[in-house]
């Protein structure tokens, strides 16, 4: 199986520390007016690499229709130097035209060359420069990349032929110059130990740190501020990509949104659409893709309820504001967490428990490198119009939290079993449901699994991978109990779980 984009993302060194911007609030009436007006993008990152099996525009609409209603202004489309890439940029670049949205090139150099490439960058940037959906930034065409430090910017400009506005994942501690470029994107969007790999006790490199390193490096020119949920990844031996490793997740996607809204950016990047393979995906499973292996530990693993957290804060950065509570229009509870308690010993029959191809340092095998840094916790994310008690009931444990109005966050330990969620005013139930995934004391697929499992109370529509995101599920596996369908949203499931849904 040919190396994927999307296995190659790995986090690059940053250090930092604080930096606080904050503006005046416009009111909720006001926001539509606003964000037109907004001098603040919001992007997502969008990895090209996996969706060869997309034969027409239309296979595009819906990840541009749902991104757009949820205030995300353009895709970074990620590329590589795949046979298939300008088709799909193509496909891309006409559905984003059809339905609103605005989209440009991130060079992922993974495969573009920093020493050699200035001049295919420059032309591919021409090529896709009069698209109707280019993302144009002070009147300048708009174009990012994955790393490339050292390349020749004013080889790229020159081979653009186009004024272009360049803010690429250079890194300062590379030593790269800002002279020539008018941004720069962060990649790290994880807490880790300042060399790719989860925090260690005295080496914890936290995202605000990489954001005073890279807001000091860039000085008075734009910050593209990275933002993700997740990171966890898990390819053994079966592939030629092997890896293994995760940072800690957590309440990291609440925590940060609170900081961008403190730190206010003109750029933000959310990092990512369709990532299955590092788990950071908040697109839907259904989105179309082909499989690279990602599907043992993505199946029935919807993050959907991530954006949906996201969405407030979406229009209140876009708005300026430091809060979210204005931007709330009706009462939600998002919940994740993994599928089992770290404990749980898988060595017998996970994937990983072999030698493989460790050329990029990143493969362990058995449990994956930082798991330790984990919580064996269930996160619960209120979003609410008015105070209210969330009553949160995992396996046998059970609490029971006075929430403000806005957003504000919980948590408690893990149970095996099932996990349920409610919202009470003045002891009369608003809506209560049990989720559709148990914590459960048995390897799933056999594997260590530690990908996060997101809900929403009321529930979300029912999202499951497809067959060609279903393709390699059963290779390499050590069991036989798994099979390359979807199991949650079973007649007998969806039935017990809508038994518990009690109108307000």
């Amino acid at each position: 199986m040919r190396l994927l984009s999307s296995q190659l993302h790995f986090p690059f060194i940053s250090w930092l520390c604080y930096a606080i911007l904050s503006q005046a609030a416009p009111t909720f009436n006001q926001q539509i007016s606003q964000r037109a007006a907004s001098d603040r993008f919001v992007f997502c990152h969008f990895m090209v690499g996996i969706v060869a099996d997309r034969t027409s525009t239309a296979d595009y609409d819906a990840d541009m229709q749902r991104a757009k209603a949820y205030g995300i202004d353009a895709f970074a489309l990620n590329i590589g130097l795949d046979d298939f890439t300008d088709t799909q940029l193509g496909y891309a670049y006409d559905s984003a035209n059809n339905n609103g949205m605005k989209v440009f090139i991130s060079f992922d150099f993974s495969y573009y060359s920093s020493s050699s490439g200035a001049e295919a960058v420059g032309q591919k940037i021409a090529q896709y420069a009069s698209k109707p959906a280019q993302l144009i930034v002070d009147n300048k065409v708009f174009a990012s990349s994955f790393v490339g430090d050292g390349l020749d910017v004013a080889a790229v400009r020159s081979a653009a032929g186009t004024d272009i506005f360049f803010a690429p994942n250079f890194n300062p501690a590379t030593g790269s110059s800002t002279d020539n470029i008018d941004g720069a994107f962060n990649w790290l969007a994880w807490d880790s130990n300042g060399n790719n790999k989860a925090p260690t006790p005295g080496h914890n490199v936290t995202v605000e740190d990489g954001d005073t390193t890279y807001i000091n490096w860039l000085g008075s020119k734009p910050y593209i501020a990275p933002m993700s949920p997740w990171f966890f990844t898990h390819y053994g031996p079966e592939v030629s990509y092997s890896k293994n490793w995760v940072f800690p997740g957590d309440l990291l996607w609440y925590r940060r949104w609170n900081d961008i809204l403190t730190l206010g950016p003109r750029f933000l990047e959310i990092i990512t659409w369709n990532d299955y393979g590092e788990s950071h995906y908040i697109g839907p499973l259904s989105s179309k893709h082909v499989d690279d292996g990602a599907s043992k530990w993505v199946n029935d693993m919807p993050h959907n309820g991530w954006l949906d957290m996201a969405k407030p804060f979406i229009a209140a950065y876009r708005a300026g504001d430091s809060s979210p509570t204005a931007y709330i229009t009706e009462d939600q509870l998002v919940y994740w967490y993994r599928p089992t308690l770290k404990s749980l010993d898988c060595d017998a029959t996970d994937t990983t428990i072999a030698p493989a191809n460790n050329a990029s340092g990143n493969y362990f095998e058995g449990r994956p490198n930082g798991y330790e840094t984990l919580q064996d916790t269930v996160f619960v994310v209120a979003l609410l119009k008015s105070a209210g008690k969330v009553i949160v009931n995992s396996g046998s444990n059970s609490q029971t939290f006075d929430a403000p109005a806005g957003a504000s966050a919980y948590q408690i330990p893990m149970g095996v079993g099932s996990q349920k969620f409610t919202l009470t005013r003045d002891d009369v139930t608003v809506f209560s449901d049990t989720s559709l995934r148990d914590i459960s004391d048995v390897c799933p697929c056999g594997i260590y699994n530690y990908n996060a499992y997101v809900g929403t109370v009321p529930a979300g529509a029912p999202d499951s991978l497809g067959p060609d995101g279903l393709a390699s599920l059963t290779v390499g596996l050590h069991v036989s109990t798994c099979s390359a369908t979807p199991t949650l949203g079973a007649a007998s499931k969806v039935a017990e779980r809508e038994a518990y849904i009690t109108a307000a």
